[in-house]
């Protein structure tokens, strides 16, 4: 149980719920072969090994945070407490051997380097961001927001290279709720867009995470965003930050006027989480608020994400 909880199962779970989700819209827009779509042992096998290195970097942020953690959040200490160090290390380890052997596996099977490279990338930057980097200015926040969007890129070239290796008999020329595309690079297009939300959305959350464990970094001299410019100074720098999402995403519904008012109900609704946020950042001052504002952070993201999910239930019941 003590090690379940130092996974994370319910991140985890997001992780997976939204390769799925987004592997559903395409199915429903894209001609694809049933050895090779959702419901395959490929996909199953690359969301897999995703949420198992999610895993692990989980696991190596706590080995390395304990002296943190026993200062921020010494109710939610695990390892030295409930798993031993040994053990956390080992299990570190035996995960991402195992979501390596996938990621070997599906680039020799789909005939791409793609995964091979990107699980090892990443398994070695979540190893040096919790051993050095998430003490830095910055840097940090970025490397992590940037591996959080990496997410649905994964699902977006999935689907991109499964239909370059196996093309489909008919090409389709409408994508809802677009009225127009690339049969050769929506799902990539689709996913970029997917991802930058994430990306920007996730580095404001770092950011006011960061605040919310400042005395705790400060015994690791860390040079964290709001150690080094103070906390007033960091709230606006994670206020523009969550503002950026709701211009982007109002810039894109301008840009494609065809888009249809109901289409973007959860984008809607992410907005409104986005700017409570904001609003809650304005006048937070405490641990316990800027942990509510992680929360909402994190609904925000599972609507944004989860939008295509949205679409395909439109597609499907109209």
């Amino acid at each position: 149980m003590h090690f379940f909880k130092l996974i994370r199962p319910l991140n985890l779970a997001i992780i997976a719920v939204s390769m799925y989700g987004i592997a559903w819209y395409f199915e429903g827009v894209f001609e694809i072969e049933a050895s090779l779509g959702i419901n395959s042992f490929l996909f199953f096998l690359l969301v897999f090994s995703t949420v198992m290195i999610a895993a692990a970097g989980n696991i190596i942020n706590d080995y390395f945070d304990i002296k943190a953690d026993l200062i921020n959040k010494p109710e939610r200490v695990v390892i030295g407490k409930h798993v031993k160090r040994r053990v956390a290390i080992l299990s570190h380890w035996l995960i991402n051997f195992i979501a390596f052997s996938i990621a070997v596996y599906l680039s020799w099977k789909l005939q791409t380097y793609w995964y091979l490279f990107i699980h090892l990338l990443t398994i070695n930057l979540l190893w040096y961001y919790s051993l050095r980097l998430k003490r830095e200015f910055f840097i940090g926040n970025l490397l992590i927001a940037g591996l959080t969007a990496l997410v649905p890129l994964l699902v977006g070239y999935y689907y991109f290279h499964i239909r370059e290796i196996n093309p489909p008999d008919t090409l389709e020329s409408n994508f809802y709720p677009f009225s127009d595309g690339s049969i050769s690079n929506y799902s990539l297009l689709l996913t970029f867009a997917i991802s930058g939300f994430a990306f920007v959305m996730n580095l404001a959350r770092e950011i006011i995470k960061d605040m919310e464990d400042v005395e705790g970094d400060k015994t690791l001299r860390a040079k964290t965003v709001p150690i080094v410019l103070g906390i007033t100074k960091t709230k606006w720098i994670a206020g523009i930050f969550l503002f950026l999402t709701i211009i982007i995403s109002a810039s894109i519904w301008i840009a494609y006027e065809s888009i249809p008012i109901h289409s973007m109900i959860p984008v809607f609704i992410s907005a409104l989480f986005i700017l409570l946020c904001f609003i809650l950042l304005v006048i937070s001052s405490t641990k316990a608020h800027y942990r509510t504002i992680n929360h909402l952070i994190k609904f925000a993201m599972i609507f944004g994400m989860l939008t295509p999910v949205y679409w395909r239930l439109i597609m499907i019941y109209g």
